[in-house]
């Protein structure tokens, strides 16, 4: 029996199993849909479909330098044992690879890139079957330079966190040493030009506030305000920080001194901003001994 796409299609749809792992199913069944459900089932691929609602705030980052061009990106998994698998560390040299290679203008362009598995999201749902977790590229963001900036990047914890720079000159070290600093400090901007008119005038209005409520006199309370604002900005400005290699000279200094300056960070770190599942063993034993 001759297999059609839109045979492949069903049974893609019912199972979330890749497309070349359809197929092959297909063809070991002679083209009957049903079996060709049940082989999947039975080679553990259809399972990637049920992982689809959990949540994955594990994983790494990773990033890839070539020529100029970079790329930083997040891939996600359950746990954090999973990370640690040689083939989920195979899956994500491959997401980095591809996407670098195909520069795709957003998420479902990168998912749509082709691979030896069909596209991207096809690898993707292969590795979620065979490592028994649901996993997920969650974003990425591809950089661009010209041949007088360098590219900087880090990777701490195997990965938990990952940081590209761009600097303008030519100096590695340097960039690699900023890219070590942000993730540490974890700033918000280069400088205080990035910051919005909307953020310090709520940030101006706080501080404000605390020095009112600390009974300081309303005549020297502007003044407070605009040094702790100075403060603040030290805070968020990556090149007002103080660098963690060297304290007696700002990230800007640093830059400066090695002939460049930073002109753009991105700073990635497993999981930020989404909801972790809380695992209670205490609560487990208890449901167990009640069941």
């Amino acid at each position: 029996m001759a297999i059609t796409a839109s045979m492949v299609k069903e049974i893609r749809q019912r199972t979330g199993a890749g497309m070349l792992d359809c197929k092959k199913a297909l063809v070991a069944t002679e083209g009957n849909i049903d079996a060709a459900i049940d082989w999947l089932r039975e080679k553990g691929i259809s399972k990637a479909a049920k992982k689809a609602d959990r949540i994955a705030a594990e994983g790494l980052t990773n990033f890839k330098v070539e020529g100029n061009k970079a790329i930083i990106l997040e891939v996600n998994a359950e746990t954090d044992f999973v990370s640690k698998n040689n083939e989920f560390l195979k899956l994500v040299d491959t997401i980095t690879n591809t996407v670098l290679a195909g520069n795709p203008e957003n998420m479902d362009a990168a998912l749509a890139l082709s691979t030896n598995e069909g596209t991207l999201s096809d690898t993707i749902v292969s590795a979620t079957a065979m490592i028994g977790e649901k996993i997920s590229l969650r974003r990425f963001k591809i950089f661009t330079k010209t041949d007088d900036q360098t590219f900087g990047g880090y990777l701490h914890l195997g990965g938990r966190i990952g940081v590209i720079t761009l600097l303008s000159g030519n100096s590695e070290d340097a960039a690699k040493d900023i890219a070590m600093h942000v993730a540490a400090m974890n700033p918000k901007y280069v400088n205080e030009s990035q910051v919005s008119a909307e953020e310090l005038a709520k940030e101006k209005a706080i501080l404000r506030e605390q020095a009112l409520n600390e009974g300081k006199p309303e005549k020297i309370v502007d003044r407070m305000v605009e040094g702790r604002i100075k403060k603040y900005l030290q805070d968020i400005c990556v090149n007002f920080q103080s660098f963690v290699k060297n304290p007696d000279v700002t990230v800007g200094e640093y830059a400066k001194n090695n002939g460049g300056e930073v002109i753009e960070f991105l700073r990635y770190e497993v999981g930020e901003g989404m909801e972790k599942k809380e695992d209670n063993f205490a609560e487990e034993v208890m449901n167990a001994v009640k069941g």
